[in-house]
């Protein structure tokens, strides 16, 4: 894990990047992972207080909240980041995507485990809030806006308000495509209407 490491993730995973440079001054998900891993470095260290100033610091000039005892795999990567919050006690695999606006929070004041754990190959979309100390598994893929409250088991895709799933979830290149998403509501309509003419076709034999 480094940082030519984090630097060829960003190239893998954004299109927009075009050079080192741009992508060394230009992306504050970037900057901000770099200047949490150092952060977690010291909470580790039991120097809790310079972690959470150090963490404060790059909140003010990133825009990324990421608390520094979460523990966060390698290759991870926040898109444009504005927003993002990440708790104390969330958990991040290996290859986990992020964008915008997104929320992996408590709903416990409890002192035990009450964040996310998010699987290998995880992408969340723009403004998605995840809460409570439920797993997502591996390759799973949250839609922009969703709000999931319950585990999501891995290779699967959920959507909504609160989230509903549907199979197939994302890995390599198809990260990118969080945008093709089922439409539940219409499925659940077409679902209705079939139910309707099948009842007018019973009703139509009497």
């Amino acid at each position: 894990m480094g940082f030519s490491e984090d630097i060829k993730t960003v190239f893998e995973k954004d299109p927009a990047a075009r050079s080192v440079p741009e992508v060394l001054l230009c992306y504050p998900g970037l900057q901000a992972v770099w200047i949490y891993r150092l952060a977690h470095r010291l909470w580790k260290a039991e120097w809790r207080f310079s972690a959470r100033l150090l963490s404060h610091l790059a909140r003010f000039l990133t825009g990324v909240e990421i608390h520094p005892g979460a523990e966060i795999g390698r290759r991870f990567f926040i898109d444009h980041g504005m927003g993002v919050v990440i708790g104390e006690t969330t958990e991040i695999g290996d290859d986990v995507l992020l964008y915008q606006g997104v929320v992996l929070g408590g709903i416990s004041l409890e002192h035990k485990k009450r964040h996310p754990t998010l699987g290998n190959g995880v992408v969340v979309g723009s403004g998605a809030t995840v809460l409570g100390a439920i797993k997502i598994g591996d390759r799973s893929r949250i839609g922009a806006g969703s709000v999931v409250l319950h585990e999501v088991p891995p290779d699967t895709t959920v959507f909504g308000i609160p989230a509903h799933s549907a199979h197939g979830g994302a890995s390599g290149r198809g990260q990118l495509d969080h945008n093709k998403l089922p439409d539940f509501c219409n499925e659940q309509m077409q679902r209705v209407q079939r139910e309707l003419d099948e009842l007018k076709k019973e009703l139509a034999k009497k």
